[in-house]
C-alpha cells in the first residue's frame, strides 16, 4: 500500500531496462521524490508539492482513501483530478501531464495505479463508472496464473496481486482466476529462512525470498481486504506460522505472512530497509503497512509496539515525504482504533489536508465563519471596547476558533 509497494513496481520494471533512476530510488528509501521543473505547474487539484511523475495517482488516491477513512470529504477538485487522469479503456498511469490527450502506446498504465485508484474512486463516492471501467481493465490482465504483474503482461508478483484484489474488493467484484492459489504458492514454508513471509516473486531458479513489503500486502491479498481496513477479529489458530502439509489455505497465508511480520518488529518495533549498497536504517512505510496488515488480521496486540514506535518516530518522516507517508500512518492509526489526530502530538489530518486543496468541510466552515465575522464584527468591537468581555473571553473566542479549524 505503500510508496514502497507502489515503488517496488516501478523498481522491478526499471531493471528491465536499466539500473534505478535517482526517482525511483528516493521514492524506495521513503523520502520525498524529486521536486518539478521550474517550468511545471502542479494541477491545483493534486496532493502534494513533489513532482508527480512516478506517483501522482497513488499518492492521491492514498490521501482520499485516508480523508475517508478519518470522515473528511475532500474537495471536488480532487475527486475529479483523480477521475480525470483514467485512460478510455479504464486504466491509470502513475501520472498524465496532459489529461485531456488520448492515451497511447507512450502512456505506461500499471495495475497499481489503477487498483489504488480503484479504492479511492469507491470511497469517495460518485464515480462508479469510472471505477468499474478499470475493474473491467484490471480483470482483462489478469495473468494465467492467477496474479498481477505490474504492467499488462509482466510477470505475477506479489505487490500487484494484492493491490488488485483490494481493489476487487472494494468494488464488489471477483477475478475470473483466483489469484490466493499464487499467494500460497509464493508463501515461503515455516522451516525455512524467513518462514511464513511472502516472497515479491520466485527468482529465475524458483526459490522464494522473504519480502517484507511484498508480506504486508499478501496479508492483505489473502484476507480479502483494501488499504483502508479496520482491525479483524482474531483467528482461532493462533499466532504461529504452521504448514499445513498440504495447499495453504488463504487463511494460512495471512495468518503465517502477519506471525513473520510480528517477529520481524518485535524487538525493535519497526522494519529496517536494506537496498544494495545503502546503509539499513528504519523502514518507517513498510512499518505503517505492516501495522495494517496485523490489525487486519486481527493481532492488535502485536501490532502496538511497531505502532507506537511510529508515534514516536515517524511524523518527521511523513513531513518529508509528503501526502502518501501521511495518509499510510493515518491508515495505521484507523487499523488500530486510534486516533490520527493525536499521533504522538500531531495532527496527521491536518497535516494531510494542507498538502492539498482543503476538503470540502473544512472550506465550508472557513467561508461560514467568515461571513460570521465580517456580520459581527462591529458588535465584537462595541462589546470589547466597553469592557463587557474580558481577557478571558477573548482567549475563549480565539481558541475556540482554532478547535473549529482543526479537521
Amino acid at each position: 500500500m505503500t510508496v514502497l509497494r507502489r515503488t517496488a513496481g516501478v523498481l522491478a520494471a526499471t531493471a528491465v531496462i536499466g539500473a534505478a533512476t535517482p526517482a525511483t530510488t528516493a521514492l524506495a528509501t521513503g523520502t520525498a521524490s524529486p521536486s518539478p521543473s521550474a517550468s511545471a505547474v502542479l494541477p491545483s487539484g493534486l496532493y502534494g508539492s513533489s513532482d508527480p511523475k512516478f506517483d501522482g495517482v497513488w499518492r492521491q488516491s492514498l490521501a482520499l482513501l485516508a480523508q475517508h477513512a478519518v470522515g473528511v470529504t475532500p474537495a471536488v477538485k480532487a475527486v475529479d483530478w483523480l477521475a480525470g487522469q483514467q485512460c478510455a479503456n479504464g486504466s491509470f498511469a502513475a501520472f498524465r501531464a496532459e489529461p485531456t490527450a488520448a492515451c497511447d502506446a507512450k502512456v505506461t498504465v500499471d495495475t497499481n495505479s489503477t487498483a489504488a485508484a480503484v479504492q479511492a474512486l469507491k470511497a469517495a463516492g460518485g464515480h462508479d463508472a469510472a471505477a468499474g471501467k478499470a475493474v473491467t481493465w484490471l480483470k482483462s490482465v489478469q495473468n494465467k496464473d492467477g496474479g498481477w504483474g505490474y504492467t499488462p503482461g509482466s510477470p505475477s508478483d506479489t505487490n500487484s496481486t494484492g493491490v488488485v484484489i483490494g481493489a476487487l474488493a472494494a468494488a464488489g467484484a471477483s477475478a475470473d482466476r483466483s489469484p490466493y492459489d499464487l499467494l500460497a504458492k509464493w508463501s515461503v514454508p515455516c522451516a525455512d529462512d524467513g518462514g511464513g513471509a511472502l516472497a515479491y516473486q520466485p527468482d529465475k531458479k524458483g526459490k522464494l525470498a522473504a519480502n517484507a513489503d511484498a508480506t504486508a500486502a499478501g496479508v492483505l491479498g489473502a484476507l480479502g481486504k483494501g488499504f483502508a481496513t479496520a482491525a479483524g477479529k482474531a483467528p482461532a489458530k493462533g499466532s504461529a506460522c504452521a504448514d499445513s502439509g498440504k495447499t495453504l489455505t488463504r487463511e494460512d497465508v495471512a495468518r503465517n505472512g502477519a506471525a513473520y511480520l510480528a517477529d520481524a518488529m518485535s524487538a525493535t518495533g519497526h522494519l529496517v530497509s536494506a537496498l544494495p549498497g545503502a546503509k539499513p536504517q528504519p523502514d518507517y512505510g513498510n512499518t505503517a503497512d505492516s501495522v495494517v496488515a496485523l490489525a487486519a488480521q486481527g493481532w492488535t496486540e502485536q501490532a502496538r509496539k511497531p505502532y507506537a514506535w511510529l508515534e514516536a518516530h515517524a511524523a518527521q518522516w511523513a513531513e518529508q515525504s509528503g501526502p502518501a507517508a501521511y495518509a499510510e500512518l493515518i491508515l495505521a492509526a484507523h487499523a488500530m482504533g486510534a486516533d490520527p489526530r493525536d499521533f504522538g502530538g500531531t495532527n496527521l489530518v491536518t497535516a494531510l489536508n494542507a498538502t492539498g486543496p482543503a476538503p470540502r468541510a473544512a472550506a465550508a466552515q472557513h467561508a461560514e465563519r467568515h461571513a460570521g465575522e465580517k456580520k459581527s464584527g462591529n458588535s465584537v468591537w462595541w462589546i470589547v471596547g466597553t469592557g463587557l468581555v474580558a481577557g478571558i473571553g477573548i482567549g475563549f473566542l480565539f481558541s475556540g476558533r482554532r478547535k473549529q479549524q482543526q479537521p
